[in-house]
């Protein structure tokens, strides 16, 4: 699961921490066809691998999490060559959306366009204080396609989030946390940090239960209460008669750590 574009690592006891990282440095990290489909490859080897509990999502580049589409490569392509690449980067994006665990972004530096879609597309963003995030998609003749219309209305608005894309402006993090954009602020060149400390932590509980929580979560948000209350009450019954709710339940009685069986 390494190329010259995306590198995963493992981080933690049991390696159940996978970092993603966005390696193309010289660039920026901006996607270009090649790095959509290391992307999309990266997040679907993840997606299948029963042993990762979390992921954090980052970058090489100190002062860059990702720039967005690579508009260098863009201005060469006929209308036939972009509508080509569509379904690439589409599966890029959605695969960091669909992967089965939590997934943590650690942003440092630009997180613009696509690049903040994909940091949209995971479950928490942590940011450090120097970090600059935006949709700018209408100042270049696009809108936003790797899911901001749909991930940045429904976390912080339809207001909000017409401002942020409508306008094309760029926030500084700390605004950014204020809309509810990103989850959180640390100091600059530490969002990495933060982001494998919340992983590991995420990794320390019920793999079984984990999941489950976040397919219900995701499942259910798009639902009335009653529907939403009947994906939970599956998801339930798929974790409460599991190994993992059996150990769990053995280990608190017995004042010990669990040992999840994962199933």
């Amino acid at each position: 699961m390494t190329s010259a574009l995306v590198r995963v690592e493992r981080h933690g006891d049991g390696d159940h921490v996978a970092e993603l990282v966005l390696d193309r440095p010289e660039a920026m990290n901006a996607v270009s066809t090649a790095m959509a489909h290391a992307l999309g490859r990266a997040t679907r080897e993840l997606a299948e691998d029963p042993t990762v509990r979390a992921v954090v999502l980052s970058s090489t580049h100190p002062k860059a999490f990702c720039v967005g589409a690579d508009l260098k490569e863009r201005n060469s392509f006929t209308d036939d060559e972009l509508r080509a690449q569509r379904p690439l980067a589409r599966a890029a994006y959605r695969g960091v959306l669909d992967l089965p665990v939590p997934v943590v972004a650690a942003v440092d530096g630009y997180a613009l366009g696509g690049g903040f879609e994909i940091a949209l597309s995971c479950d928490l963003v942590v940011c450090g204080e120097e970090a600059v995030v935006g949709l700018p998609e209408v100042s270049v003749g696009v809108i936003p396609g790797g899911g901001g219309t749909q991930l940045l209305t429904r976390r912080i608005g339809w207001s909000r989030a017409a401002r942020m894309i409508f306008t094309a402006e760029r926030f500084a993090a700390r605004d950014a946390l204020a809309l509810g954009a990103v989850d959180e602020v640390v100091p600059a060149g530490t969002a990495r940090d933060r982001a494998l400390e919340l992983a590991s932590t995420i990794a320390r509980h019920s793999p079984v239960g984990v999941r489950n929580a976040k397919a219900a979560m995701r499942q259910g948000f798009d639902t009335d209460l009653a529907s939403g209350l009947e994906v939970e009450d599956e998801r339930w019954a798929a974790t409460a008669f599991s190994g993992d709710r059996a150990e769990g339940v053995s280990a608190f009685n017995e004042k010990r750590r669990p040992e999840w069986p994962g199933r």
